[in-house]
Order: structure tokens, then C-alpha cells, then sequence
């Protein structure tokens, strides 16, 4: 699979192909020829076993042409001459030709079968290897179901460009050949006139297959969209169910299915008129070839063995056009799906980027914002013009309204994203030419929705550092709280939690997502509402383990309940794309800005979800007392309300 062409070769093609005009299907799909090397690059490791194929199908199909060539000699010499000395030699032969011929269809299947079946193995590591390296803005413009479909189905298909389909191909078009020699010696006169409308018949099939590829390049854009949806409804099923939602999925997946059925109805439309067209002239051919023949054997230019082996070899020449409608569609689907694998290791891999060549032996977690805008699509900043320094073992947190951009800066410190002017530095390096590897490795991050695999709470908790001893997993479970409840399960740590962990509890996965982040042991930790799904017993316990995990490290942290940072190093206040304010809680609360706004319209609101009727004036004035004493202390907020809880 090296050859196969990939990202690296320019970086101008994505936009090249996204910048192809539209119109028909035809003009939309790309000629064969342009395919030519991609199918190289895929046959070319696999030359000698495509050789041996060759040859093994140049023997069969030989074998398979004495049975019509010994025709003559059968009818001619041994029915009509009575030689019946030549009757065991005739049949000796056809028998050998026969096994010959069996003995290597079943060298054929076993080899270039076998073959095509490694070929889609590898084709398939190698897709999925690259989507992996894509980057998180490719994962938010596609469908995770379409993704799997192009990895799994799209791949497919092209077990037809090495397997028996292609060698079938070319041994209908070698035995044709050597069938129209045969012919125009028996007799040319007929065989110019077979050949004319074998002619029309192949200029009616290219333009058929121009009209059939799209087809097939539709069918699977529609495959993946179905089946991207369909990953969709099972994954959130809860949601389905809980909004009594399944009706309406139904009718979605119903009318994704009627396309794939419109579609594949379409196809079996034009390989129906493709067969109809060839049975057809080929019937003609067969009727003028009985005409022309009667009267040569009539008028003594031609014997009765001699009309029989030339029918027999002309059947042989014609079967490559019956072959093209079968073999030839299945060649198309393996091009349309080469194409659309091409489309994505064309993408370029977010580790590609020539400007990535520092590595990060040793980070010190000193973070920098320097003048970053960025926006997700050209002419839409979501961040304006921010700046801000995080110190090494300081936590940042970041506060605003939702959409304020908190997360997008997350993602830039992450290096999901660079900036569209600016610089994120990392002890000093701008993050945007250091290698992901080096940098990926020494970062934590616990996420508000805690994605957990299908496996167990040890392997969950072990995917950051794979090769932890057990003493290390334990001692993260023991942190974050997980022991507490893995314990109580009969299998422990080796429990099975399902997909996306479906068998704990929200605060069980967060428990195990934040286990997962301390063992990683990172120099720059990021949390995300990493406590949003814990009661508050909870909460207080693991705040003790985050707070040992935090420190020595550069943390950043998201938090809609602003209790939970009052003791930040400092505290940014994001709104519009813009850092309107920092400092620490004290300052920013005296201050009686943005923050002092969401600080107490949040605890108020908190307060009045529980007021009685009537108890508004006196909850007001409350509210007044209770913020004047957090100006002068502001731990004394977070008691009583613990204390009302």
C-alpha cells in the first residue's frame, strides 16, 4: 500500500476537488483512466501474485478451447469418415483439458482470492489509520456512520481489481482473441459481420457504464448517510425512547432505504437494457451466421465440422460481452468505491503539516495566549484577539455564557484547532510547529460527556498509559473515587460497562474519566465540567483528588457552577470571542462586573428554585446580606450554602 496515493502528494488537491463543478453524474465522475494509478498503486505490491494468475488463466483458458476445436475433427473424421480410431484420442484430450482446466480455476480462486481478501485487510488498516490522523474538524463535518462506511463497505468492491472477477475479465477478452483468429481462418466473410455488431454492441456498453458508474458512486454516499443515521438512532436509543421518538426514526431510516432502493432499481434498470441490447445484436449475429453458413456448407466451402467449430469459437468470442455487463459492473462499483477511498486519504493528516518539526522532550506547562483570533469557517471568528498567560501549577478557569467561545479555546490549547492569527505557545514554542506526538502525550483531558469504550473499568481507566502496572491503576481508581463503587461488583475492576459505559451511572463514568486523566499523569490537565454528573458527596470527595492531581500541573478548567473555582489563580471571563475580564474570585467578585453578574444571578437562582410563596422580599434581602459578606469572604458563601443544602 505504499503507493498508493495519499495526502502527501499536493497539498492543493482537496481544495481542487472540492472546487469541481457540479452537474450531471457523469461529468461528476471521474473517467476510469484517471483511476489508473490508484489501481497501480494497489496491484503493484502484488505483481508476482497477479503474474501467476496470468498465467494460470492463459492455461484454462487454452484447456478450454480443445473441446470447441476438436468439434471438426469429432463430427468431420470420426461420424462422417467412421475413424473411429480417433474417438479415444479426441476424448483423452478432452478430458485432460478438462482437469487442467479445473486444476487451475482452483489455483485461480485460491490464490488471487486469497490475494484480493489481504489486499482489503490492508486497504482498511490503512484508511482507518488515516482517518485517525485527521483532525477534529473533519470528525465535525462527517457522520461517524459514514466514516465506518467508507472504512468497511467503500473497500469492498475492489477485491474485483485483483480476485477472479479481473482475471475472468481478461481471460474472456484472451479467449476472444484467440477465438477470432480461429474464425477468420474458418471463414472471414462471416466473422467481419459478427464482428460489426459486436462492435455496436460495445460502443451501446461504454456509454452504459458512463451512466452506471455514478449509480454506484450514489449508492454508496446513500449507504453511508443510512447507515450514519442508523449508528445515531441505536446509539441514543434512550433519547429515542424518551421522547417516544420512534416512529418518526423509523420514517427517516424508511426514507433513506427507498433511496438505496430507488437507486439500486436504477442500476438493475440500465444493466437490464445493457443485457437486453447484447442478447439482442448477438441473436442477429447468431441468425446471419446460420444464414451465411447454411450456404456456404450448401455450396462446399465450408464441411459440417467446420460450421460447428466455427459456432462453437464464435460463442467463445461473445461470452467477453456477457462477461462485461457482470464482471464490467463489478469493476465499476470497485472504481467508484477506489474513488471515494481516494477522497479521503486525500485529507490531509493534522500530523502532516510540514511547520510541525519541534518536539517537546520535557514540558514545563507554561501556556500563552498571544493576539489569537480563530474562526471555524473564513469569515466567521468565533475568538477575537485573545491573550492570556497560565503559569506552570496555576489553574486557569474560564467562565462565560454559553457559545462565549470557553471551548474553542480549550480546543486550540488541545491542538485541535490553530489559530487563524495569533500564537498559542507552550513553554514558549509556538504550538502550531511542535509534533502532536510529543505534545498529546503530557496532556489530560476530562471531558463533560464522558465517552467510555466497550470493555472493562480496568481497561477504560488504562487507555491513557497502556503499559501501567496494576498499582498505578489502582492508585488513580482510588483518587478519582472509582474504587468505591468497582469494588462492590462481583467481577470488580474486570466488570464489563457496555458501550459507552451504559451500565454505570453518569457520575460512575465521570469517576472513571477522571481516573483515566490522573493516570495519565499529565503537565497540562483540562476539565471540561469534569464533576457536572457527581452528587454533591461526591463531588466533595473528588474535588480532594483533583485538587492532588492539579497540583504541580497547569490546569485549565470550564465550570458553569462558579463555586467550584473560587480558588482558581485566575479566573477568565469569556463572552462574544473576547477575555472581558480576569483575576482571581476576590478581585473579580469586588469589582462588580460580568462576573459579579453571573456569580450572584447564579446562586439567587439556585435560592429561589426553593423559595415558598411570599419569601421573595426577604430572599432579596438575604441575597443583598449574603453578597456583602462574600465580598469581605468568600469561602463564607460556599458554607452556607452548603448549610441550606
Amino acid at each position: 500500500m505504499r503507493g498508493f496515493r495519499g495526502p502527501a502528494g499536493d497539498a492543493g488537491r482537496n481544495s481542487g476537488r472540492s472546487a469541481r463543478p457540479g452537474g450531471t453524474p457523469v461529468a461528476k465522475a471521474l473517467s476510469v483512466f484517471e483511476q489508473l494509478p490508484d489501481v497501480w498503486a494497489l496491484l503493484r505490491p502484488r505483481r508476482g501474485v497477479l503474474a501467476m494468475g496470468m498465467a494460470l488463466m492463459v492455461v484454462n483458458r487454452v484447456s478450454g478451447l480443445v473441446l470447441p476445436y476438436s468439434a471438426k475433427y469429432l463430427v468431420d473424421n470420426v461420424i462422417t469418415r467412421r475413424q473411429i480410431n480417433l474417438l479415444l484420442p479426441l476424448v483423452s484430450a478432452v478430458l485432460l483439458a478438462t482437469v487442467i482446466q479445473g486444476v487451475t480455476s482452483y489455483a485461480l480462486t485460491q490464490t488471487l482470492s486469497k490475494a484480493a481478501q489481504r489486499m482489503i485487510t490492508e486497504l482498511r488498516r490503512k484508511v482507518q489509520e488515516h482517518v485517525g490522523r485527521l483532525p477534529v474538524a473533519y470528525y465535525d463535518e462527517n457522520k461517524t456512520g459514514a466514516l465506518v462506511s467508507r472504512i468497511m463497505n467503500d473497500v469492498e468492491g475492489i477485491r474485483n481489481l485483483i480476485g477472479t472477477g479481473l482475471v475472468e475479465f481478461l481471460g474472456g477478452l484472451l479467449t476472444a482473441v484467440i477465438a477470432l483468429v480461429v474464425l477468420l481462418r474458418i471463414s472471414a466473410e462471416m466473422t467481419l459481420v459478427a464482428m460489426a455488431l459486436m462492435l455496436v454492441s460495445l460502443v451501446a456498453l461504454r456509454k452504459a457504464f458512463g451512466v452506471i458508474r455514478p449509480i454506484f458512486r450514489e449508492r454508496s454516499k446513500i449507504t453511508a448517510e443510512v447507515s450514519g443515521r442508523l449508528t445515531e438512532s441505536l446509539s441514543g436509543v434512550r433519547v429515542v425512547k424518551g421522547y417516544h421518538a420512534e416512529a418518526r426514526e423509523h420514517n427517516v431510516f424508511s426514507q433513506g432505504v427507498q433511496r438505496l432502493l430507488e437507486n439500486v432499481l436504477r442500476a438493475l434498470t440500465a444493466t437490464s437494457m445493457m443485457s437486453l441490447t447484447t442478447t439482442m445484436l448477438l441473436g442477429v449475429a447468431g441468425a446471419l451466421v446460420m444464414w451465411m453458413g447454411a450456404h456456404q456448407i450448401l455450396s462446399g466451402a465450408l464441411t459440417l465440422g467446420g460450421y460447428f467449430r466455427y459456432t462453437m469459437f464464435l460463442a467463445y468470442m461473445v461470452a467477453p460481452l456477457f462477461q462485461v455487463v457482470g464482471i464490467g459492473t463489478q469493476l465499476t462499483e470497485a472504481i467508484a468505491g477506489l474513488e471515494r477511498t481516494r477522497e479521503v486519504l486525500d485529507e490531509r493528516p493534522e500530523d502532516s503539516d510540514p511547520r510541525r518539526m519541534v518536539t517537546l522532550e520535557h514540558i514545563r506547562g507554561d501556556v500563552e495566549f498571544r493576539n489569537v483570533t480563530f474562526a471555524y469557517e473564513p469569515g466567521k471568528s468565533v475568538l477575537h484577539g485573545v491573550s492570556f498567560s497560565a503559569l506552570p501549577g496555576t489553574v486557569t478557569a474560564l467562565v462565560g455564557s454559553s457559545g462565549a467561545g470557553k471551548s474553542t479555546i480549550i480546543g486550540l490549547i488541545s491542538a485541535f484547532h490553530t489559530p487563524s492569527e495569533g500564537q498559542v505557545l507552550v513553554d514558549g514554542v509556538d504550538l502550531a510547529t511542535v509534533r502532536l506526538d510529543s505534545y498529546r502525550t503530557r496532556l489530560g483531558v476530562v471531558l463533560q460527556e464522558s465517552f467510555l469504550f466497550d470493555g472493562s473499568i480496568r481497561e477504560n481507566v488504562a487507555f491513557s498509559r497502556p503499559g501501567a502496572s496494576e498499582e498505578e491503576i489502582l492508585a488513580a481508581c482510588r483518587i478519582a473515587r472509582v474504587d468505591e463503587f468497582a469494588e462492590r461488583f462481583p467481577k470488580k475492576y474486570d466488570t464489563l460497562i457496555g458501550e459507552r459505559g451504559v451500565k454505570l451511572s453518569g457520575g460512575q463514568k465521570q469517576r472513571v474519566s477522571i481516573a483515566r486523566a490522573v493516570l495519565a499523569d499529565p503537565r497540562i490537565l483540562i476539565l471540561d465540567e469534569a464533576t457536572s454528573s457527581l452528587d454533591s458527596e461526591s463531588e466533595a470527595l473528588i474535588q480532594e483528588g483533583l485538587a492532588q492531581l492539579m497540583r504541580g500541573r497547569t490546569t485549565f478548567v470550564i465550570a458553569h457552577r462558579l463555586s467550584t473555582i473560587r480558588r482558581a489563580d485566575q479566573i477568565l471571563v469569556v463572552e462574544a470571542g473576547k477575555i472581558v475580564e480576569h483575576g482571581a474570585h476576590k478581585e473579580l467578585f469586588a469589582a462588580g462586573g460580568r462576573y459579579y453578574d453571573l456569580y450572584t444571578k447564579q446562586h439567587g437562582l439556585e435560592r429561589n428554585l426553593f423559595l415558598a410563596p411570599g419569601e421573595g422580599d426577604v430572599a432579596e434581602t438575604a441575597e443583598v446580606a449574603l453578597g456583602t459578606a462574600a465580598e469581605e469572604n468568600p469561602d463564607l458563601l460556599g458554607l452556607l450554602r452548603d448549610r441550606r443544602a
